[in-house]
Parts: structure tokens; sequence; C-alpha cells
């Protein structure tokens, strides 16, 4: 690592399968594989992996929580947050009250929110991240470490849904990511 690169905590959960978590060995494969610092559950037949990483960017405590869990014999799912949210996500993660966010959606506090892309005619409309994140960063609500963060982890949910991709690739069009999120930065 590069002398004067700071190491920060990242949170991320990895959404993985093929391992049995009945086997004697399931939580040391997965601790000896670099998944140590991380919290491991078992919901709905799918392995929950709650990092909580230091590295010097999300980027790469993203890649290197995907080759651990790999390394581990574990296929990754998918990773979350997901850029999907409802109203009360983006509060949540903008830091927000729910009543300031419904004010943006409904154009009272300020103009051009993002449209909803899913349920967009029903109660609970849901909003991609990616979006909303832009916009509430041109609006100084978000820092572009956030937009950065959020376009990473929908770009490895679509990679991780495209299997024909080379893990190799994949953690290759990460580290790209990675270098933008430093210069940007």
């Amino acid at each position: 690592m590069p002398m004067g690169t700071m190491m920060r905590k990242f949170e991320l959960t990895i959404i993985a399968s093929g391992l049995d978590p009945e086997a004697d060995d399931f939580e040391d494969r997965l601790y000896e594989a670099g998944c140590d610092d991380a919290t491991v559950s078992v919901q709905k037949g799918l392995i929950i992996l709650e990092f909580t990483r230091d590295e010097r960017n999300f980027v790469h405590a993203l890649v290197s929580a995907i080759e651990n869990v790999r390394a581990a014999g574990a296929a990754v799912e998918r990773i979350e947050p997901d850029h999907l949210v409802s109203l009360s996500d983006i509060a949540r993660r903008a830091g927000l009250s729910r009543a300031a966010v419904s004010l943006y959606v409904k154009g009272e506090r300020a103009s051009d929110f993002p449209a909803p892309v899913a349920r967009v005619t029903t109660d609970s409309p849901l909003w991609d991240w990616v979006d909303v994140s832009r916009w509430m960063y041109r609006h100084e609500k978000l820092d572009l470490e956030a937009v950065l963060t959020a376009k990473t982890v929908r770009e490895a949910n679509m990679v991780v849904l495209n299997r024909n991709v080379e893990p190799a690739h994949f953690a290759k069009h990460l580290e790209d990511r990675a270098a933008e999120l430093e210069a940007a930065l």
C-alpha cells in the first residue's frame, strides 16, 4: 500500500450460496478464506455475510470481500445495499428525515428529483439509488464518494448477474472503478 494511504472502515453485505451451512467446516472455511471481518448468518437458504472491512476505499473493500467469499468456495449472488430504494431508504442513507425526502420527491423543496423506476403506480415506489445520490450530490446533501459507491454496487450486481464474466475481469472492472474513485476524491 502506498505510503500515506489511509485505511477506513466500509460496510457491505454479500449474499452468497454454494456452501452447506450444516457442514462442520462451514464457518472455518469462511474465516480461513479471509471473511474474518464478516458476521455470517443464513436466511432463506442464502448465506449473508455482513462485512466491516478496513480498506483504502469502498471498491477495494468490495473486491477483496468478493475474492474472499469465492476463495471459501461460495458463489456471490448479489451485493447490498441494493440500488433500489424506498422513501425510507433514501432518508436513512442521506441522513435526512422521511418528511424532508417526501418534500423533495413532491418537488416542494427542490425541482427535478428523479422519478421512481419501479412500482411507479403504487403507494411504495422505488428509486434507483444512483440517480437519487447524484441528485443529492448536486444539491449538496451527499458527497461524491456516496455517488461512486452507489454506482459501484449497482455495476457489481450487474456483473454478478451476468455469470459469464470471468472473476479476473470482474475484479479488473472494479479496480478501474477504484482508480476513478481515488482520482475523484
